[in-house]
This record gives structure tokens, C-alpha cells and sequence, in this order.
């Protein structure tokens, strides 16, 4: 099985490179993706509800305490909130939002070249077809349209890369698209916890005054 697969691969010609390094690093990506945009790892349900249930300052210690317990996109955001003591709202706000999308790149890693992937990898693979046709159409000023064995060579290398080329770059792109929409939707519920326990402390702020 495995000498049949080389087999075809070689066929493919020297594009199969790159195509083949595209197709391993957009599964590692993809892999990788799976297991870290899951909602539950996230957005830690111990985390989210130790926050939802902050009723006074006295609860803040706490929530530092299951926050510092499990790291991540949210708790390091609520940790920014927990932590200031007489910022404005605005301020805080504007803080808030700033180290957010810092904390945000890290569930939108990888995605560029996911992107980039299932843009490169059909391009590729029709560098391919028209490198496979060139040696056909060399093959046919040399020795005309008798040598099948000659002209079907070219062919299947045009035929194969197209093929690898629309194999990798079309689940690149369905997955870069999920991803992209699954990392939106953490990045909308992680602002909203973060908003809300941000209205919090400003409202326990002021019931002091």
C-alpha cells in the first residue's frame, strides 16, 4: 500500500513537495484547532461561573484564586479586572478591550496560514497541470501523438497535482472558515463575561462611596 502511494505521489512531479508539506502542516493546524477552540477549554465552566456569582468585593478573592487555577484567554482578562482598584470606567474599559485582542491572537493562531494553505495549495496543483502539459506537448514535437506511454506521463502529473492540489486547499478552506467563525463566537461570550464583571466591580465601587 504504502509503495503504491509513493508511486503515485513521484508521478505527481516536483510539486508534490510543497503540496505534501501543505497538506502536513494544514492537519497539524487543524488538529490543533480541534483541541484548543473547544468552548469547555476556552471559556472554563469553573471559571465562568465563580464570576457570575461575584456579589461583593469579598468575592473577588475567590475568583483570583479559580482564575489563577485555570489560565487561559478568560480568566487573564478577568484577572485585568479583578486586579484595578479605583480606574475609571472608561479607563478600565479601554484597558479591557486592549489586552483582549492581545489575549485574542491566541485563539486565531494558525489561521493566516490555514488561509494561506487553501489559497497556495490549488494554485500548486494547476502549476502542476500546466507543467504536466508542457512535457506532454514536448513529448508530442519530438516524438508525435504515437508514444502513449511517453504522453502519459505528462498527464497524469497534470491530472495528479490538480487533484492533491483541489484535495488539500478545499478542507483548508472549509476549516479555516469553521474555525474563523468558532473562534468569534468564544471571542463574543469572552467580552461579554469580561464586560459584565466589569459593570460589577464598578457598581460595588460605587455602592461604597
Amino acid at each position: 500500500m504504502f509503495t503504491g502511494i509513493w508511486s503515485f505521489l513521484v508521478k505527481g512531479g516536483i510539486l508534490m513537495i510543497p503540496l505534501i508539506i501543505c497538506s502536513v502542516l494544514s492537519l497539524a493546524i487543524i488538529i490543533e484547532k480541534i483541541l484548543t477552540l473547544k468552548k469547555d477549554k476556552v471559556i472554563v465552566p469553573e471559571v465562568k461561573s465563580v464570576v457570575e456569582n461575584i456579589a461583593s468585593e469579598e468575592d473577588k478573592a475567590l475568583a483570583l484564586n479559580v482564575c489563577k487555577k485555570y489560565p487561559g484567554v478568560l480568566s487573564n482578562l478577568i484577572i485585568l479586572v479583578l486586579n484595578h482598584q479605583g480606574t475609571s470606567y472608561t479607563l478600565m474599559r479601554e484597558e479591557l478591550s486592549d489586552s483582549g485582542r492581545q489575549e485574542i491572537r491566541v485563539l486565531q493562531k494558525g489561521l493566516g496560514i490555514l488561509e494561506t494553505i487553501a489559497a497556495v495549495a490549488p494554485v500548486l496543483g494547476l502549476l502542476g497541470t500546466v507543467f504536466g502539459m508542457i512535457k506532454v506537448f514536448g513529448v508530442i514535437s519530438v516524438q508525435g501523438v504515437g508514444e502513449a506511454s511517453a504522453l502519459s506521463g505528462g498527464i497524469s502529473e497534470a491530472l495528479i497535482t490538480t487533484a492533491v492540489g483541489l484535495s488539500v486547499g478545499i478542507p483548508a478552506l472549509i476549516f479555516y472558515n469553521y474555525f474563523t467563525s468558532k473562534a468569534e463566537e468564544l471571542i463574543l461570550d469572552i467580552e461579554n463575561i469580561s464586560n459584565n464583571l466589569l459593570k460589577k466591580i464598578i457598581s460595588f465601587r460605587n455602592k461604597e462611596k
